[in-house]
C-alpha cells in the first residue's frame, strides 16, 4: 500500500506554488474578457485561398468605424475579427471589405463567414453578474450537500469539516486553470466566453464528485478499521480509490484531448480548461482534500480538541 497521506507536506507545496502563480497571474493580467461579458462583435470566417495578413485585414476595416480591430488566425486560411457591436447593415459591410482584400490576393480567393455574434454592453454585464452567482451558488449548495451527506459522520471529525475539505479542493480546482487562462489571454490573446463559465461548473461538479468517492470511503472505513489511526484510514481509503478515479479521468482526458486537436477553433479552449480542470480536479482530491482532512485532524490532536 501506498503511504499516500504521509507525503503531504510536499503535495501542498506543489499546489501552494501552483496556486501562487496563479493568483499573481490574475492579480497581473486578469481575464481577457470574451464579448459574451463586455459586449462586441465576433466574426469568424475562412479564405478560399489565401488569408490576408494581420495588418491589411485591420487596416480593410478603418474606413468601417468599427473601433478597435482584432484580427487572430484561426487556422491556416481562418481568421476571428472583433470589434465593436454593429447593426446587420454595418455586418454586410465588414463582409463585403473582407470579400474585397480577398480579391487582392487572387481573382478566385474569397471569403465566407462561418459564425457572427453581436453581444449589447448591457446584456454582457448581466451575464457577468449571473455568472460570478452561479459559481458562489454552486459552492455553497456543494458545502451544504458534503454537511447533509456526512452528516451521520461526527467523529473523528465533523460532518462539516469534509465539506470545507472539499471546498478548498474546488478552490485549487477552480484557481490554476483561471491562472493558466489568465496568462494565455496576456501571451496569446485568449478570450473567455459564457462556454468558459459552464467548463468552470463542470469541473466543480467532476472534482466534487471524484472527492466525495474518496470521502465516502473514510466514512465506511472508519467503522470496518475502528483499530487504524485517522492517517491510517484516510491512507487506505485513498489507496483503494486511487485507481478508479485515475481510470475514470483518463478516459475523460482522452476525449477532452480529442476535441482539443481535433474540434473546432470556437470549442478549442474550452476543451483546454476542462482537461486542465479535469486534471487538477484528480489530483486534489486524491492528494490534497484527502490529504486537508488529517493535516486537520492533527492540527485538533495537538491543540487537544
Amino acid at each position: 500500500m501506498v503511504p499516500i497521506t504521509t507525503y503531504r507536506k510536499v503535495y501542498y507545496l506543489f499546489s501552494g506554488t501552483l496556486i501562487a502563480l496563479s493568483l499573481v497571474a490574475l492579480s497581473v493580467w486578469g481575464l481577457k474578457l470574451g464579448i459574451d461579458f463586455k459586449g462586441g462583435s465576433l466574426l469568424l470566417g475562412k479564405f478560399s485561398e489565401t488569408a490576408p495578413l494581420q495588418p491589411e485585414l485591420v487596416g480593410s476595416m478603418q474606413k468601417l468605424a468599427l473601433g478597435e480591430v482584432i484580427a487572430q488566425p484561426a487556422g491556416e486560411k481562418s481568421v476571428i475579427l472583433r470589434f465593436k457591436e454593429v447593426d446587420e447593415k454595418t455586418h454586410q459591410e465588414v463582409l463585403s471589405a473582407l470579400d474585397g482584400l480577398a480579391k487582392t490576393h487572387g481573382e478566385k480567393n474569397t471569403f465566407a463567414q462561418k459564425s457572427f455574434e453581436s453581444i449589447g454592453p448591457s446584456i454582457g454585464k448581466e451575464l457577468r453578474t449571473k455568472s460570478v452567482t452561479a459559481i458562489a451558488l454552486v459552492l455553497v449548495l456543494i458545502i451544504g450537500y458534503i454537511a447533509l451527506a456526512f452528516r451521520k459522520v461526527s467523529y473523528p471529525l465533523s460532518s462539516w469539516k469534509y465539506g470545507v475539505a472539499a471546498l478548498i479542493a474546488l478552490f485549487h480546482d477552480v484557481i490554476i486553470p483561471l491562472g493558466l487562462f489568465a496568462m494565455l489571454g496576456h501571451f496569446r490573446n485568449v478570450e473567455i466566453s459564457s462556454g468558459f463559465i459552464a467548463a468552470i461548473l463542470t469541473v466543480l461538479g467532476y472534482s466534487v464528485h471524484d472527492s466525495i468517492i474518496v470521502f465516502d470511503r473514510v466514512r465506511e472505513n472508519l467503522a470496518k478499521h475502528q483499530g487504524k489511526t485517522f492517517e491510517e484510514t484516510v491512507n487506505i481509503s485513498v489507496n483503494q480509490t486511487f485507481i478508479r478515479s485515475l481510470n475514470t479521468s483518463l478516459t475523460v482526458i482522452l476525449v477532452l484531448l480529442a476535441i482539443y486537436f481535433l474540434g473546432g477553433e470556437s470549442i478549442k479552449y474550452i476543451a483546454l480548461m476542462l482537461l486542465v480542470g479535469v486534471g487538477v480536479g484528480t489530483y486534489s482530491s486524491i492528494f490534497i482534500g484527502s490529504t486537508a482532512l488529517v493535516t486537520w485532524y492533527d492540527y485538533m490532536k495537538r491543540r487537544g480538541n
